[in-house]
Order: C-alpha cells, then structure tokens, then sequence
C-alpha cells in the first residue's frame, strides 16, 4: 500500500532505506557524518515517497528557528527597499531566513507581539521603527534580541546600526552655505525619529555656529505626498528660502517635483534641494539630487555581524555608526556660485 505523502516521515523514509531514523536525519545534515552510499540510499528512498524534510521543524529542535524578524515601518521608502534586499541576500548566505512585520499604519504602529513570539524567531531587527516598552519587554522575555537599524534607542539591551547623521547634516549645511544662501529650510521626517532629531540637530547648530538664521521648519513625514504639499507651504512664503535640506530623499525627490513642475523654479540654480540616503533615483538624471549617502551594504553586513554575535551571546550589545559621505549633483547651487 502506498504511503500518502502528506503522511510521510523520516520513519518512512529510514523504513523503504533499510536505515536508521538518526541516518536519514544526517543524511540531509549538511557537513553531518554519513557514508556516501549509505546517503544515496537515503535520498533515492526519499524522492520514490516524495519526502521533504522540514527545516523549520529540525531547527527548532536544535533550539533556533533561523529565522529573523524584519520590522519596516516605511516600504515606500526606496533606501529601505534596498536594506531589505541586501539583508535577505545577507540572510540567505548565512543560512537563515527573513520573515517581514510591516509596521506602518495608525492600527499597527509596531510589528506584532503575538506574530514574532508565534514563529519563535532567533532575532528581530526594526527599520526605522520605534518600539514599545511593552514591545522592547516582551521580546526581552522571550529572549529575542533586538537591532535597531537607522534608529538609536536608550534601552541597555538592544542593538543599534545607524548613520552618522549628525556628521552629515553638517556637511549638508557646509554645503549649502558654500553656495552663498541666506535663507534655509529644514523638512523634516516624524517626530518619534532619532534619526530626524539628529539630521535637524546637526544642520541648525551648523548654520547657528556660522551665523546664519535659523532654518524655517515644515514636516514632510517621510512622505512624498506630505513633502509635496510642504514644500508648497515653504514656496508660497514671502521669505522663500533659498535652499532646502530634507531630512530623507523620499521628501527631497517631492520638493524637486514641485519646485521644477509647479513653480518653474530653476533647481540648482534659483534653489537648492538637498536630500539624505543617497539612494538609486538620486543619481537619476531626472533628479540629480545632492546628498549624503548611507552606506547599506555596509550596515547591512554588520546588522548580520550583531544578530550571529548575539545568537551565542545575547548579552553583548553595541552601537555601530556607519560613516557616510556627501554626493554632490545638480539640485545645489555650485561651491562659490
């Protein structure tokens, strides 16, 4: 009598191979010990009943699920879509698999508790989104480190890989004041982001230790639909500015869509728009956009770096800050102009 394939086991399989069941289980072991004939045996046995082995189920046998949570709270944002492909491409290399909690949206604000705890996995890493207490407090008892990825955070027990904001704001501002403005302007992302809180922190004591006025604020929310009407706001001034740091490139490729298309502004020339990531439409020549890059690939490989390290030492935490570097195009006004 055949067997059905959705009932069949490694038993079955060690049964029709004439072996034992810890045989079978090394024979798709990689690196395990088993005679070469002794595993073709097996795997010919395995493809006449049609057995699969479950990976998830013999990870967790050996205690790990390798699996690693992924939290994004802005998948519209290009510089995120690329982390996410390197880090699965980064995952995969090293054995392990990503499984995504989106977090956006005013009925879930933050991954989900009751997901992430479900599926057991070994690490969680949040893009850009900042957690609850209670969020931080249950992974902390479930004993699931977690990384934060282009966010900062007080909490003693978690991870950070971040950008060199700060440093970068400022070079932004060196940049933009090198091409004689008088008038700025910050746009910035939300509230809730340390990001943000740096990028304007680092801008506006620059242009503050120069001399120069306080930038005039709007909120663009990471948000090309939001940045677009900001930037209306900000054109429609009688004190226009004359330059426009966005605290992302999302906002920044929307104030160069209003500037050229709904205002005839000249960008580059009868304003400057300078944006941060440095991500792939950046480099557009539609956009040219000036900005300081992130570099992912780079974050990327140590946020692999932290979730190994803290898989067998889940007490060690660090800040890694990756350094950045500007990337000037046409969207600013050239040095001296």
């Amino acid at each position: 009598m055949e067997i059905e394939k959705e009932a069949i086991t490694s038993l079955d399989v060690a049964r029709r191979a004439g072996v034992s069941q810890s045989a079978v289980s090394r024979a798709f072991t990689p690196g395990a010990s088993i005679a070469a004939d002794k595993r073709e045996r097996i795997i010919a046995a395995a493809e006449e009943l049609g057995y699969r082995p479950n990976p998830l189920a013999r990870s967790l046998l050996r205690g790990r699920s390798n699996i690693v949570g992924v939290g994004v709270g802005y998948l519209t944002n290009p510089f995120f879509t690329q982390t996410l492909q390197l880090l699965s491409d980064a995952l995969d290399g090293a054995g392990l698999r990503l499984m995504l909690f989106p977090a956006q949206g005013s009925t879930r604000p933050e991954p989900s508790i009751h997901e992430i705890l479900h599926y057991r996995i070994d690490a969680l890493v949040l893009l850009s989104v900042s957690p609850s207490s209670t969020l931080t407090e249950q992974c902390r008892r479930a004993q699931v480190p977690v990384i934060h990825y282009n966010r900062t955070t007080p909490a003693q027990d978690a991870s950070c890989v971040v950008g060199d904001n700060e440093t970068g704001a400022r070079a932004i501002a060196a940049h933009l004041l090198a091409g004689r403005h008088r008038r700025f302007a910050f746009m910035a992302g939300t509230a809730d982001s340390s990001t943000n809180a740096q990028r304007e922190a680092g801008f506006t004591e620059y242009l503050a230790e120069r001399g120069a006025p306080a930038p005039i604020r709007e909120d663009g929310a990471f948000d090309f639909d939001t940045a677009m009407a900001a930037t209306r706001r900000l054109l429609l001034r009688k004190d226009r500015p004359e330059a426009i740091f966005c605290a992302n490139d999302t906002m920044a490729l929307a104030a160069i869509t209003v500037a050229r298309h709904e205002f005839g502004l000249d960008v580059g020339r009868e304003i400057s728009i300078a944006g941060y990531d440095d991500v792939p439409m950046a480099a557009w020549p539609g956009f040219s956009l000036t900005s300081y890059s992130q570099p992912a690939a780079f974050m990327v490989a140590e946020t692999l770096r932290l979730i190994l390290s803290l898989r067998t030492d889940a007490d060690r935490h660090e800040q890694v800050v990756a350094q950045g570097s500007l990337v000037v195009r046409g969207s600013t006004r050239p040095v001296g102009a």
